[in-house]
């Protein structure tokens, strides 16, 4: 009902009659209430700071201010091409009604009942319909009646009295020389509509048969009503980079985006678009140019490429506009013909490419709304974006299918490194060769780097090399080579950042735990641990962290790549003071201290006058130590690495209390713990 309703209020009674139609219980308010509330919470659960519903005099409404939602979106898109049309702009029109079309997957409201519901389930449908019947129009207009056949088939066999979509299937197959089918469509109208409601087909149908019948010339298309073609030839652009030498392995992703590419080059389906994530330096640009490569000849109108990052460091990445007039100069429009209104320039892109099969590539995509214009409208394109980011509007408006890279198996990375270097060399010394991918994070960009060092130098062992990455404070210096600067990877997704999700990722880089706990950024920014979840959801989704599982108390728990802790400790140590530092550590080291201590009471049952969170030096989160007591083992087993991490840490930073406090934690051995019995006696000696 809030659905329905967007923006505007819902009173509780309107919410109880719609629910219980008529027949409320005595408790149906409170039970809206409880309802409200397990909405909002879900909301949260999903990652929305913002609340989506507002409780407003006599009842609720549902906020829109940031939020996306697909009736709303389909309004405006067909309320959009209804402006086309009536600028006579057919093709501009067929784009945005596609675009409308393409966000309904399935039925509306499927599942739900309910008078109100199922009033506007109808209406909805209805309004789907006469959408799909002005977006036919505009196809007929264009002269696309092969395309369109296949779905109006499906539509009139589902609404056999529709006459309007009967009518568009008619005219379809006359105009592409199917006269007998047509004839059958109208045979089959006419019967469903005698039979079924005693009345002859309406007058338009009626007119079309004879016209049919007579081979009207006025059924042709008219020449008025086709599209101005650019006036240079139409050219078949093949812009991709040359494909990645040596590439190994990713082949769950390459099938994923197999998926993409249709094997009915003639079948009618919404717009394909993949959406290729990961970490600096993981291949998503060479996946996508590979791919790219293989499929190339199923795009016989070419492949259009645009690298959307900066091309150098503290540049600004291209605009969507500078590329769309790139992209049009292409396609062969003339200069002189490229619009310089924006959303002109969006307008013919979609024109020239509709009907066309092109791949268009788009790499290094910064953000949502630097690809929003140079997404097609046409179905027969395909549509390939890398970036570090989610990109959540693109699954969200244009169904993409999301691709995840990350490092490779450690057997694959081993590969590629032999086949820059040669298969004997890596045969003759194969644990060097996993030690060395290993210190590569196994990302294919630092293998390449590392293999290039090693096919320069044909005299170095590859154990020399794994020597000299070895140490920590020259490992991003031995893998920036050649223009290929890994700290530069790693700077594009930093500059992003918010200020303090800024300083966490810096202070984080200080740790050398394997992994962590959110509260321990809490503890290194000294803030709370609700606000540190959402930097560190901002650093995951940069790439800049990886979530690592889930310690024995249900609680997440946080990696970082090596190369990006090294990153974020060089700028903690250019960034921040010493004294800042070592505080941060301290709050960090104290907390494990205080929640191991935690830990170990539990184990033995003991009496803890401190379990509200009260610890001294320790985490201020009450429901974290009340997780902790009811699983202290399992916590333990989970933090082991950790703390074994800060007792060496601590030990070179001269903080002997909490090294000692932890050794003396982690040796202990607790008695058992079994409530009302006391713990066995040893036998006496």
């Amino acid at each position: 009902m809030l659905l329905l309703h967007p923006g505007n209020v819902v009173s509780v009674d309107a919410l109880v009659e719609a629910v219980w139609n008529g027949r409320p219980p005595a408790t149906a308010r409170t039970q809206v209430a409880i309802c409200i509330a397990a909405l909002r919470k879900r909301f949260k659960a999903e990652g929305c700071d913002d609340e989506v519903i507002l409780t407003t005099h006599p009842g609720y409404v549902l906020a829109l201010d940031h939020h996306y939602l697909d009736v709303t979106e389909f309004d405006q898109l067909v309320a959009d091409a209804q402006d086309a049309v009536r600028r006579q702009c057919p093709a501009d029109a067929a784009a945005l009604y596609e675009e409308a079309l393409g966000l309904w997957q399935g039925p509306a409201l499927a599942g739900v009942a309910g008078t109100q519901v199922e009033d506007e389930i109808q209406r909805l449908e209805e309004l789907r319909l006469a959408t799909y019947d002005s977006f036919v129009e505009v196809q007929l207009e264009l002269g696309h009646h092969r395309e369109i056949i296949p779905g109006l088939v499906s539509v009139v066999r589902d609404h056999p009295l529709r006459e309007r979509s009967r009518h568009a299937l008619m005219l379809a197959q006359y105009r592409v020389g199917r006269r007998a089918e047509a004839m059958e469509t109208f045979r089959e109208g006419w019967e469903q509509s005698v039979e079924g409601l005693g009345l002859e087909p309406g007058p338009e149908l009626q007119e079309l048969h004879t016209a049919i019948l007579q081979d009207d010339p006025g059924l042709v298309t008219p020449a008025t009503t086709v599209p101005k073609a650019p006036s240079a030839e139409r050219r078949m652009p093949m812009e991709l980079p040359a494909d990645v030498p040596d590439f190994v392995g990713r082949g769950p992703q390459l099938a994923a985006l197999g998926r993409l590419v249709s094997d009915d080059e003639d079948a009618h389906t919404p717009l394909s678009v993949g959406l290729v994530t990961g970490p600096a330096g993981a291949g998503k640009s060479g996946l996508a140019i590979h791919w790219a490569h293989r499929v190339a000849e199923r795009f016989p109108d070419g492949l259009l490429f645009a690298d959307l990052g900066p091309q150098q460091e503290h540049q600004e990445p291209p605009t969507a506009d500078a590329v769309l007039g790139r992209f049009l100069s292409s396609l062969g429009v003339p200069a002189t013909e490229i619009p310089s209104v924006p959303a002109e320039r969006v307008a013919l892109y979609r024109s020239v490419l509709a009907g066309r099969r092109v791949l268009i590539v788009l790499d290094n995509a910064q953000t949502f709304e630097q690809i929003r214009s140079l997404i097609p409208g046409g179905s027969r394109c395909c549509v390939l974006v890398t970036s570090r980011g989610e990109l959540e509007q693109l699954l969200i408006r244009h169904g993409a299918v999301r691709i995840g890279v990350d490092a490779l198996p450690v057997q694959e990375a081993v590969s590629l490194l032999g086949r820059v270097i040669g298969a004997a060399r890596v045969d003759d010394a194969r644990q060097d060769a996993v030690q060395l991918v290993e210190l590569c994070d196994r990302l294919p960009l630092t293998i390449r780097v590392a293999a290039a060092r090693l096919a320069a130098k044909p005299h170095w062992p590859i154990g020399y090399l794994v020597s000299r990455l070895t140490p920590e404070q020259s490992r991003l210096d031995e893998l920036s080579v050649a223009g290929t600067q890994m700290r530069s990877a790693f700077a594009l997704s930093y500059r992003a950042l918010s200020p303090d999700a800024a300083l966490l990722y810096r202070r984080l880089g200080l740790l050398e735990a394997p992994d962590f706990a959110a509260w321990v950024g809490a503890a290194l920014l000294d803030r709370d641990l609700a606000g540190t979840e959402k930097l560190i959801d901002q650093l995951i989704a940069a790439q800049l962290l990886a979530v690592a599982g889930f310690d024995g108390t249900g609680e997440p728990r946080y990696r970082f790549r090596t190369l990006s802790r090294l990153y974020a400790k060089e700028l903690a140590h250019q960034q921040e003071s010493v004294r800042d530092r070592r505080a941060a550590l301290s709050r960090a080291f104290d907390g494990w201290r205080a929640l191991a201590e935690h830990a170990r009471r539990a184990e033995r049952c003991a009496p803890d006058p401190l379990a509200q969170g009260t610890v001294p030096g320790g985490p201020a989160d009450a429901a974290l130590y009340g997780r902790l007591a009811r699983h202290p083992s399992n916590w333990l087993r989970a933090e082991r690495q950790a703390l074994i991490s800060v007792i060496d840490q601590a030990a070179r930073h001269g903080m002997d209390r909490v090294s000692e406090a932890l050794a003396t934690l982690m040796l202990d051995r607790p008695e058992a713990c079994v409530t009302g019995v006391r713990p066995p006696q040893a036998p006496a000696a």
